[in-house]
């Protein structure tokens, strides 16, 4: 199993294929792609408008043919368009470096379409607002089915997606179907809570997840005994450092081990390995709240589990990509390695077999779907078949 590479940079080929595996259709992806085939060529940060071009453009049209069926009546169709016109707008957003012109209006039309589709398209999800000690998370709530109180799972962003982007991966249709709900966030750094707060990202990610928990803790309609979470990409170290120092959560798992992030960063200042987006310096500077990089690196030397996970006392699952060209497969031994007090704890390293062997399976998610759901039913008290 490979990546879908249609370009020269892996930047492009990846926010290509993450698109294809939230719901994109091949043709618009064809029509999108084409045109900015040479552009890419410029390389992938100087070719980035001409990306963001053709794919807000395709979001925009998608706006326009879903107000059509809309007044005729035909809801759920413009809901399916409106869905793809927030992927396709999102996409053209975060491929931008900060600042760009147009880029605050392209998330702006995203988050709009986002929203108008949960409503009439009556999808299972729900914007809620989490107070922080300063500003709100925003988050989105899907609730599994049937009466009574449901496990549910917290499921946060790396570093550059997004609360609509963890709903798209379908970890929640997954984990409703097996009786859990779940809570997307975009947690402070990511999505909302840095586009239109200004929060930067915190390291110590106990302290925004669990607020994540006191709210779900008031809700009717979950079990605050079997509270779960989990992350993708960079999520991979908020997760494991939340579920080690929030007691209350029940159970674990990372979509993508990112055990020593600080350490990453140094091997990209020498040049090696993937950047995960263009404009790559100025993306975490901004995350981080930073004015300059010696700024960052103080900012991101917290990024680092190791001498944390022996916290860690509740079910834990470890899983990466074994072709991971971002993060290497090391950072899941080091962190399934260092599970000691981890009563069951597991490590599953995708191969070309089965396939999801890049970063967070962004060339096929739907085993790390059906793995983490699975995992969340078995050790929170939901069930797989």
């Amino acid at each position: 199993m490979a990546l879908f590479e249609y370009f020269p940079n892996y930047i492009w080929n990846l926010s290509v294929s993450i698109a294809m595996e939230s719901g994109a259709q091949l043709g618009e992806i064809i029509d999108m792609c084409k045109p900015i085939k040479d552009a890419a060529d410029a390389g992938a940060d100087a070719g980035t408008p001409a990306f963001m071009k053709q794919w807000a453009a395709m979001g925009d049209k998608l706006i326009e043919l879903a107000a059509e069926d809309e007044a005729k009546g035909r809801l759920f169709s413009a809901s399916n368009k409106l869905e793809r016109a927030s992927l396709y707008l999102i996409t053209a957003e975060r491929m931008q470096g900060h600042g760009h012109p147009g880029r605050k209006e392209t998330y702006a039309r995203a988050r709009a379409a986002f929203d108008k589709s949960t409503q009439i398209g009556r999808i299972n999800r729900e914007r809620v607002e989490i107070p922080l000690d300063k500003g709100t998370m925003p988050a989105l709530f899907t609730r599994a089915p049937g009466e009574g109180r449901k496990p549910v799972v917290v499921f946060c962003n790396g570093l550059d997606s997004c609360k609509e982007l963890l709903y798209w991966t379908r970890l929640p249709e997954e984990l409703a179907r097996r009786g859990i709900s779940t809570l997307c966030v975009d947690q402070p750094g990511s999505g909302e809570a840095l586009r239109l707060q200004d929060l930067p990202v915190d390291p110590h990610s106990e302290s925004w997840a669990s607020k994540a928990v006191d709210w779900l803790e008031q809700q009717d309609n979950v079990d605050p005994k079997a509270i779960g979470m989990t992350g993708i990409s960079l999520g991979g170290h908020f997760a494991p450092r939340a579920v080690a120092y929030e007691p209350r959560f029940a159970s674990g798992a990372v979509w993508g081990a990112n055990h020593n992030w600080r350490e990453v960063q140094d091997k990209r200042m020498q040049r090696e390995g993937e950047n995960p987006v263009p404009h790559y310096w100025a993306h975490v500077h901004w995350a981080f709240g930073a004015k300059d990089q010696d700024d960052f690196l103080a900012r991101s030397e917290a990024m680092n589990l190791n001498g944390h996970m022996d916290a860690i006392k509740v079910p834990f699952l470890v899983t990466h990509g074994a072709n991971d060209r971002q993060i290497s497969p090391k950072y899941a031994d080091d962190l399934y390695d260092q599970l000691v007090n981890s009563p069951r704890r597991e490590k599953v390293i995708f191969t070309d077999r089965e396939g999801g062997v890049e970063h967070v399976g962004a060339d096929n998610m739907a085993y790390g779907r059906d793995l983490i759901s699975d995992w969340f039913a078995e050790t929170l008290g939901g069930k797989t078949a």
